[in-house]
């Protein structure tokens, strides 16, 4: 993530904290799956890239003990007080603008950040700098484009609201530099940085509790947004709320893209 007034899901606002919880019952069993993969155990030196949260990062110092170290990087570490001791170590960074925080990492992850990073290419170069000879990098984003609904079977209008709603959020992202295209390339991109054993999965998770959360907390926070943009009126955001709280309607996430490998 980077230093803008343009980024669009503020970690300061209040419902940046219910997105963060969505996102790990969503998506923290597959990145725990993939850095189990990974072979991480204790003394590994761990840099969590834009962690926002600490469900990861808590994760991490879990494994590595205390004769490892987790670096947590973001531009805004408000969030990640209650996890900043050993071995743990958060600072505030941008990893699209500034050098890595440190070197001779076993491990770099990153989830669901380069896709808002403007300088993506810097940002992922940085991160396979900061790895030793034999490190591991795990990148997971997300892909709204391969998967552009929130609602894949629009079946009512409840389902077309949503939708049209999605197609907002997704035209906000855009015009903040957002690569909404970004998770399918990341095999690609992490063979021609050099890497090796480079593989990739997805994760899509179609109708669940947190993805209902998620919906409702991310459209709260982008709502004056959409209305200033003329994406949507007060009245739409309000029916659209309405209907999720409802609970009649399956809502799914953009599909989560996972890519690893080692550094030569």
């Amino acid at each position: 993530m980077t230093r803008s007034d343009g980024y669009l899901l503020d970690n300061r606002q209040s419902e940046a904290g219910e997105r963060f919880d969505a996102f790990a019952s969503l998506f923290d069993p597959t990145t725990f799956r993939h850095l189990d993969g990974l072979g991480i155990g204790p003394g590994w030196r761990c840099w969590e890239v834009g962690a926002g949260g600490t469900s990861v990062v808590s994760w991490l110092a879990r494994k590595v003990g205390p004769t490892g170290t987790v670096v947590a990087t973001d531009i805004d570490v408000s969030r990640l007080g209650t996890v900043a001791r050993p071995p743990v170590e958060v600072r505030t960074h941008d990893v699209g603008a500034e050098e890595p925080p440190g070197r001779g990492f076993d491990l770099v992850h990153a989830r669901l950040v380069l896709v808002h990073v403007p300088d993506r290419e810097r940002a992922l170069r940085s991160m396979i700098d900061a790895l030793r000879p034999g490190g591991r990098l795990l990148i997971e984003d997300a892909d709204p484009a391969l998967q552009p609904l929130t609602c894949p079977d629009e079946h009512g209008p409840e389902e077309r609201l949503a939708n049209r709603l999605r197609q907002g959020f997704r035209r906000l992202l855009a015009e903040r530099g957002a690569d909404l295209s970004y998770g399918r390339r990341l095999p690609r991109l992490l063979r021609e940085a050099g890497l090796r054993q480079v593989e990739a999965d997805a994760y899509f998770p179609l109708t669940s509790p947190a993805c209902t959360a998620l919906e409702l907390a991310t459209v709260r926070q982008i709502r004056g947004r959409l209305v200033a943009a003329g994406l949507a009126t007060d009245e739409d955001i309000d029916r659209h709320l309405a209907n999720v709280a409802a609970g009649g309607m399956d809502l799914a996430t953009a599909p989560m893209i996972s890519a690893w490998g080692r550094k030569a």
